[in-house]
């Protein structure tokens, strides 16, 4: 290129660094891509700088032209595993101390230039350690032809970077890692490697990187070496491109390497689409498949009853609400399941929601808050998790079904203006039901509020489906919540308790306040899929026959599990596992999704069965040795199906 020039950009806020650039380019170019960094500099997502500086300096004919290193993706999954590949990589470099090298980049977090390290004993060597050393004057040769002067492409600027390092006499290694808390990518490069980009190196939110150049050779060729660095001028040939996934701005960097990480530990998910209503079967890519999946225990979702219902109250009320329910959303419908819900649950009101998500989260948000504390099941639902959370109540998680541990921690929290305890009373990974008598034993002796989510109870547990109060003959809870979307075959969500609760929570609770009220066609559904389960109890006793069924089968084969409802986990543990045994079962004609990490602790990733009252005994015991002989392949012996 002749009459080349440099331009470079650095922006700063308060002394702080903002932004900063380089590009190498014509003459004719020099005042358009100047005012294109000025532009990136001034919209940077670190915030508006208070100082830029724009340097351009004429370069010297014959600039030296190097050819890209190759360059390679590991995916791994965790920071251990990606050091640990780091380590490998620069072994082949004859380089070891990986641990001592990584612990240096709490000292390079503050350099604007990168660490110079002897490659053996690991001695600093730059003339000035608080700057570090910069490598500069260099450039993608493509660059400017591809129109990205003011765009910064971090991918490619970095194998740039690289690929002059490892140029540079005495050079061995180089290592990075993203300074940028939210972005855990960074990569290994060495001349006969190439640039190796290893997806996680660091916790997300760390805040120590940097950059590491690791050199062997005399101390009299540093000074050469640093030279090369500083003042070589480099274009960088055959830069190759990235997925325009891990290409994207850097504010989305960090969630194409969390995905990618996923993927790797056998933790991506997808939908999956079924072509038609969901019963005891489904059409699934063409294929039917026998559902093991779904909520829908009593098959009340396609029954005619419940869908013409649905339709009749779309054809006099519309599709939606249109407004909230406290403004234009309250329909016939809403008041008259509100009532047969109270009705059927032996309670005094209650009080319908969107979701059984918005009904978990606004009820326990609106009951607690600074000041308070709220008791939780280890297990407990996401949506339970998440409205203790945000009440900005204190959290007091106890041992799963540990009433001695609740106990214990409502013992310690009597100086709390008000205290919650709350719990699932069918634990939706596991099956198992709270000993609800032993819980409001406790909460009543500390005069605790108790709280408990009836999602998976309600039309499954107890003689006629009405929850744990009828399985054990005892008094409900202060504050009952269930789902519409589950047994009840339709969507929204409940609370049930007295009148002054409910009259509380229309007041108070913001999701019920500040949401659309669910539409009527859904609440018409819901009421006519109530009025069949209390007049068919039938469903819920061929439903545990069901679940019998499948335990006994299973036990047939060599696998032991309880079935107390309607959910019978066998927990394979390893995530991989557990993937690969769902896809099995998929290809044999079974719909058994594995269930994985964040549903469920590391390490103990299921298979999660859910048994319809619509299953039949063919169904279920293709199922139960389909399962044992998918799991026996593994050449382990089968799991025991419940933690």
């Amino acid at each position: 290129m002749s009459e080349a020039y440099s331009v470079k950009m650095r922006a700063s806020s308060g002394g702080h660094h903002v932004s900063g650039a380089e590009k190498i380019v014509s003459a004719a170019s020099v005042s358009k891509v100047a005012s294109r960094l000025v532009e990136r500099a001034l919209s940077h997502e670190r915030g508006t700088p208070d100082f830029i500086n724009v340097k351009v300096e004429a370069l010297p004919e014959g600039i030296l032209r190097l050819k890209a290193l190759p360059v390679k993706t590991h995916v791994v999954a965790t920071p251990a595993e990606g050091r640990a590949l780091a380590a490998r990589l620069l072994a082949e470099a004859g380089i070891s101390r990986i641990d001592e090298i990584m612990a240096r980049f709490s000292e390079t977090h503050s350099l604007r230039g990168a660490m110079l390290l002897d490659a053996d004993t690991l001695e600093r060597l730059e003339p000035d350690k608080s700057r570090g050393v910069r490598a500069t004057y260099m450039d993608d040769a493509a660059s400017i032809a591809r129109g990205t002067a003011g765009v910064k492409n971090h991918y490619a600027e970095a194998i740039v970077l690289a690929t002059k390092v490892q140029n540079a006499p005495g050079i061995v290694a180089e290592i990075c890692v993203s300074d940028d808390p939210d972005y855990v990518t960074g990569y290994v490069a060495t001349r006969e490697l190439g640039y190796r980009r290893i997806t996680v190196l660091k916790e997300k939110g760390d805040p120590n990187g940097g950059r590491i150049f690791l050199y062997r050779g005399p101390r009299d060729g540093v000074a050469e070496t640093i030279e090369f660095l500083e003042k070589t001028p480099v274009l960088v040939e055959d830069v190759p491109t990235i997925s325009s996934a891990a290409n994207a701005p850097r504010r989305f960097e960090g969630l194409a390497a969390d995905l990618e990480s996923r993927r790797a530990a056998g933790l991506w998910r997808e939908c999956r689409t079924l072509e038609g209503p969901t019963g005891p079967t489904a059409i699934v890519g063409g294929r039917e498949l026998v559902v093991f999946a779904s909520n829908d225990y009593l098959d009340l979702a396609r029954d005619p009853r419940v869908v013409k219902a649905a339709a009749d109250a779309a054809n006099e009320f519309g599709a939606g609400s249109g407004g909230s329910r406290l403004t234009t959303g309250t329909q016939p419908a809403h008041v008259r399941l509100e009532d047969a819900l109270a009705k059927f649950k032996g309670s005094e009101s209650a009080l319908l929601y969107g979701t059984g998500y918005m009904a978990n989260v606004g009820a326990i948000s609106s009951l607690v808050g600074k000041g308070d504390a709220v008791l939780s099941d280890e297990l407990n639902h996401a949506s339970i998790i998440d409205g203790c959370r945000l009440s900005g109540a204190d959290v007091l998680v106890y041992r799963h079904g540990d009433m001695e541990d609740l106990e214990r921690k409502l013992g310690a929290c009597r100086e709390h203006r008000r205290r919650l305890a709350v719990s699932d009373g069918v634990f939706s990974m596991d099956g198992d039901i709270l000993d609800l008598p032993r819980f409001l034993e406790v909460t009543r002796r500390h005069d605790a509020l108790s709280m408990v989510d009836e999602a998976h109870a309600t039309g499954v547990v107890g003689r006629t489906g009405r929850g744990l109060s009828e399985h054990f003959g005892c008094d409900l809870p202060d504050i009952l919540m269930g789902t519409l979307s589950k047994a009840l075959g339709s969507e929204g969500g409940f609370v049930c308790g007295s009148r002054l609760l409910v009259e509380y929570l229309r007041n108070i609770s913001r999701p019920f306040i500040f949401s659309t009220a669910p539409g009527a066609p859904a609440m018409a559904a819901a009421l006519a899929a109530l009025g069949i389960l209390e007049a068919e109890p039938e469903r819920v006793a061929k439903l545990r026959e069901n679940v019998a069924l499948f335990v006994s089968e299973l036990a047939r084969h060599g696998i032991s599990v309880r079935g107390e409802t309607a959910i019978v986990p066998i927990v394979v543990g390893d995530e991989k596992r557990a993937l690969a045994a769902g896809a099995e079962l998929e290809k044999g004609g079974f719909l058994i999704p594995a269930i994985r990490y964040p549903t469920v602790a590391h390490g103990a990733a299921r298979l999660r069965v859910a048994i319809m009252s619509a299953h039949t005994p063919g169904h279920i015991c293709a199922a139960a040795a389909a399962i044992a002989g998918i799991l026996g392949k593994a050449g382990s012996p089968p799991p025991v199906g419940n933690l």
